[in-house]
């Protein structure tokens, strides 16, 4: 079962091709926020590679979020655009719960951060145990200091830190230092396969998306709309 997968929701781009669980092709760039240059013309070089088409594929995969909302909306937008017209299933994983299956061998505390802004990470827990990954909790944001908190009253199993988030966090988690374990440098960031492979699971067990139902998964609203929450905050504030 040929599947295509991306990941752009951070500053790697990844594109992967698989035989179901085997990985035929992984391509990674990290060349910051230039997803919308790059990614479309990863995905002709990894289908020309092995001469397919769009068509050939069986299953469209995509880190649907949280992440960048730019970069989240060209990951979508990108399956969408593939999948358009056909009745291809189009999955969208979350991208936590990817980046945890880049430690699918690591038993423990699986914590993945990325960098949401204002000292907040976008995060979910998942305990390993024998490559098998249970969620512990549903995606969300949240302060650094509250997850800090949070892992500190866990003393029984290591903490394996993954995402773009990593090194600020593993400078910020001050209270659960002392059990967070080092996290090999190439699982760190986003793997393309890893979407494949919580999109192959998704499928096996009866999920059917198409391009139509595929949406992003943002968890919060945009900076902009943010702001405009703010100053309308602000101006109810000063007529009351």
């Amino acid at each position: 079962m040929y599947i295509l997968s991306l990941d752009s929701t951070a500053v790697a781009a990844t594109v992967a091709l698989c035989d179901s669980e085997k990985l035929l092709s992984l391509t990674t760039v990290q060349n910051g926020n230039t997803h919308s240059q790059t990614l479309l013309p990863m995905v002709e070089e990894t289908l020309a590679r092995f001469a397919l088409r769009p068509l050939d594929i069986e299953l469209f995969a995509c880190s649907a979020g949280p992440g960048s909302f730019t970069g989240v909306r060209i990951g979508a937008s990108t399956i969408k655009g593939l999948a358009f017209d056909t009745d291809i299933p189009c999955l969208g994983v979350s991208t936590l719960e990817a980046l945890a299956q880049n430690l699918i061998g690591f038993d423990g505390l699986l914590c993945p951060v990325m960098n949401a802004r204002r000292n907040q990470v976008y995060n979910a827990l998942f305990d390993c145990q024998n490559g098998t990954i249970t969620r512990l909790c549903d995606d969300r944001a949240i302060a650094l200091d509250a997850l800090d908190e949070e892992l500190s009253a866990i003393h029984d199993k290591p903490i394996y830190l993954v995402g773009d988030g990593y090194e600020l966090a593993l400078k910020q988690l001050s209270k659960c230092a002392a059990h967070i374990r080092s996290t090999p440098i190439l699982l760190r960031t986003q793997n393309a396969y890893s979407v494949a492979q919580v999109a192959l699971a998704l499928y096996e067990s009866g999920v059917r998306t198409s391009d139509r139902e595929l949406v992003p998964v943002y968890l919060r609203p945009c900076q902009a709309e943010r702001e405009r929450l703010e100053r309308l905050e602000k101006e109810q504030a000063a007529h009351a």
